[in-house]
């Protein structure tokens, strides 16, 4: 099973002024059942992944490219050991990628809080990944070739195209960064490089993906939207209710007693 989850301990925290440094609001017990429902869901796909019946060799005789998706069909046959392995070091290297949230200051100091988001970003993530592909049987690109191993191409995880859980998971991990960066820092210069490299990373993975015969055109799109759509909703949906910009003060001067009405931009 891979890597998916990054399990963060959180309190809330309330910080005064004029507008909240910690830009979200966070709760450990209904947070911390949405991060335990995804990693039960990564669970239960995985019992569901290993008890996928095996393509046979009598199955892969039967198979042709022609069968594929005119989309897709560019990509059977694919297989690159080397690329798969490629692969793996944007992968599993995104997933450290929020660490460099903590030479922010702010953020530093409501590292819990953004780490416990972070954890439940990813345990969806996984969380979804793991029940599509344990509830599809969508064949490998490298099914429909003889140049992988026949262990390989009759292998339980043959049948785990659908969807890019690579790419999906680069994805929540790299634009999960870019978004709670710019939560933290509005103004920043930084963000369009940010958002930028989160944009890129994932289609770097995805397609070292299609090289290795892993997935399909297809199956990385709807990982990179999936992985996309967690990464930046779950620290947007915790966002504080942001304060009113118009304010009312009483005022007393010797010409004139009542109220002014403020509104800052």
């Amino acid at each position: 099973m891979q890597l998916w989850l990054l399990l963060a301990f959180a309190s809330v925290t309330c910080v005064s002024g004029q507008a909240p440094v910690m830009p979200y609001k966070t709760n450990w017990v209904k947070d911390g059942a949405i991060m335990a429902g995804g990693i039960g869901a990564s669970v239960a796909g995985n019992i569901l992944i290993t008890n996928k019946r095996r393509l046979t060799e009598d199955d892969l005789r039967r198979l042709s490219p022609a069968d594929v998706n005119r989309l897709d069909r560019f990509v059977a046959g694919n297989y690159s050991r080397t690329a798969e392995l490629t692969s793996d070091f944007p992968f599993y290297g995104s997933f450290l990628t929020p660490l460099l949230l903590l030479l922010d200051d702010d953020v530093k100091q409501n590292a819990p809080q953004v780490y416990l988001l972070y954890g439940q970003a990813m345990s969806i993530a996984g969380g979804m990944y793991s029940m599509t592909a344990g509830l599809t049987r969508r064949k490998r690109p490298y099914i429909y070739t003889d140049d992988a191993p026949i262990a390989l191409r009759t292998d339980k995880q043959a049948t785990n195209s659908f969807y890019a859980g690579h790419t999906a998971a680069t994805a929540t991990a790299a634009f999960f960064v870019a978004k709670v960066y710019h939560d933290f820092n509005p103004d920043s210069p930084a963000r369009i490089y940010l958002w930028s490299a989160a944009a890129a990373l994932p289609v770097a993975v995805g397609y070292l993906r299609m090289r290795a015969g892993k997935h399909f055109l297809s199956d990385n799109i709807i990982g990179y939207t999936v992985g996309a759509s967690i990464g930046i909703l779950v620290p947007e949906l915790h966002k504080r209710a942001r304060n009113s910009n118009a304010n009312l003060f009483p005022v007393t001067t010797p010409a004139y007693r009542g109220a002014m009405l403020t509104y800052s931009f």
